[in-house]
């Protein structure tokens, strides 16, 4: 079986939540990445206490101030990781940051809908935008055939909420129309990004982890799946794709979900 070995990997969203869970996860594994770039807005705040202490206990994870929304901060955290990795390549980057709120279609407003968008589709494409240099550098430099996220890879973290087949959690009141938008949009990204980064080899994929545990997750009743289980799943599952796999959006286990 494949094994996920990239030797860069960036996270965003990384102080709580999925995110925190894949630093955690990759920074314990035997063959761990050599650097891990752990995003997230407030570096020093109360928030990213978690992180912080995780950061301490293993070399080679490295928080870097980044908010999606702000365009100046990506071109900074952007800076800052192609100086740390000294010429080399950037292999894997996770869109992992996001939005959610509860709403309903009479209470929806233009507000969060600007929001939700800014957030969870402009967010990860002025990341990726920023940080294509150091991913088409990575699948330049790699011996690696064909595509993969141990060579150059872009995730965007997506949700089944945003299926328009299936609507996950309609029948459950779980209206949240900003973000059930944002992510359809985020998908259609997806699908754009792998057509034209298919030339530079580079993988792009949208990817549902469940309905998990978290923060937002627990907004709309009791998820079933814990962090750990999700990621576990997830990092799996990006051990195994391939070239044949960019485009699509599948789940943590590396199933197909409609769009």
């Amino acid at each position: 079986m494949a094994a996920l070995e990239p030797r860069s990997v960036l996270v965003t969203g990384s102080n709580r939540g999925i995110g925190l869970e894949i630093v955690r996860q990759l920074a314990g594994k035997k063959n761990r990445p050599e650097w891990i770039f752990a995003t997230c807005r407030d570096p020093e705040g109360a928030g990213a206490q978690e992180l912080r202490n995780l950061a301490a206990k293993h070399q080679g994870v490295v928080i870097v101030q980044l908010d999606v929304s702000d365009p100046s901060s990506i071109k900074a955290a952007a800076a800052r990781v192609t100086q740390q990795l000294k010429g080399a390549g950037l292999n894997l980057l996770i869109n992992n940051a996001g939005i959610a709120k509860h709403s309903t279609l009479e209470s929806e407003t233009p507000e969060n809908m600007s929001e939700g968008y800014n957030i969870n589709v402009i967010g990860p494409l002025m990341v990726s935008q920023a940080f294509l240099p150091s991913l088409r550098k990575a699948a330049q430099e790699s011996p690696k055939k064909g595509m993969s996220c141990s060579k150059a890879a872009i995730v965007n973290i997506s949700s089944q909420a945003g299926s328009l087949e299936t609507i996950l959690g309609w029948d459950f009141a779980v209206h949240i129309i900003a973000y059930r938008c944002s992510k359809a949009a985020l998908n259609m990204l997806t699908r754009c990004m792998s057509l034209g980064f298919a030339k530079d080899e580079i993988l792009c994929i949208s990817l549902h982890p469940g309905w998990v545990q978290t923060d937002m997750g627990n907004m709309s009743g009791s998820p079933p799946m814990t962090q750990e289980g999700s990621v576990q799943s997830i990092l799996s599952t990006l051990g195994r794709l391939s070239e044949k796999d960019s485009g699509t959006f599948v789940d943590w286990e590396g199933k197909i979900i409609p769009w």
